[in-house]
């Protein structure tokens, strides 16, 4: 059985706004192909943790590779570069932009990285069959469900096919049934292309599916079967 090699390593992750500690030394290693879930009370830092991870903000202290790329050493325009092309994200309220298709949506990371807009269309359709959209791909995000709109957040989130998606809280917004399609959904994904997933949830069910479950208490992420009932 070949031994999976460390995809994500970020290690004493730091972050205060002002003088109220958020972050207090986050240690956490993720493995290609691993869907892990990170937990905690609200404001606990979890957005914070992704974000940061994401590279969507910065730490006061600490280290983060993505493979062999420090990330943090990456700066203005080659760290939205490199973002782009190997890291997706999924907020939590789709961020779609209402002015666009569903197919030009999914399609713009593509073209923002000047990818060759034939492929990345191509591209765009082959993920929104994927994910039952393919009747949708010219409707405007009003009129998608709530349901098929984090799917084409998540199109979105793929289509420069990164090393690593993090999801805020995806299924925060949906109602139970769309929010189980978007969980064993991350899982297809898995399955058919070895995707690495790290979303932030308080959805007990998604967390429990993951690989890993994390938990972060007192600024410090920890196993979540050790964290304390209490949080």
């Amino acid at each position: 059985m070949n031994q999976k090699s460390v995809l994500l390593a970020v290690q004493g992750i730091t972050k205060s706004y002002g003088k109220l500690p958020i972050l207090k030394g986050i240690n956490l290693q993720v493995d290609e192909g691993e869907i892990v879930a990170i937990m905690g009370a609200s404001g606990a830092g979890k957005s914070t943790l992704l974000h940061i991870l994401a590279t969507l903000d910065k730490p006061d202290a600490g280290t983060l590779y993505l493979g062999k790329d420090n990330l943090l050493a990456l700066k203005g325009n080659i760290l939205a570069s490199f973002r782009n092309r190997h890291i997706g994200f999924v907020f939590q309220f789709h961020n779609l932009l209402p002015e666009f298709t569903t197919l030009e949506n999914v399609c713009l990371p593509g073209y923002i990285g000047n990818f060759n807009p034939s492929r990345v269309e191509t591209r765009a359709k082959e993920l929104l069959k994927l994910l039952g959209l393919q009747s949708r791909m010219n409707h405007k995000p009003t009129a998608l469900s709530g349901g098929e709109q984090q799917r084409v957040a998540v199109a979105r989130a793929l289509i420069n096919s990164p090393r690593i998606v993090f999801a805020d809280e995806p299924s925060g917004s949906l109602d139970s049934k769309n929010a189980a399609s978007l969980h064993e959904l991350f899982f297809e994904l898995r399955k058919k292309w070895g995707q690495t997933f790290v979303f932030a949830t308080h959805n007990q069910i998604l967390a429990d599916m993951a690989d890993r479950k994390l938990f972060i208490q007192d600024g410090s992420l920890i196993e979540a079967e050790t964290a304390t009932k209490s949080s």
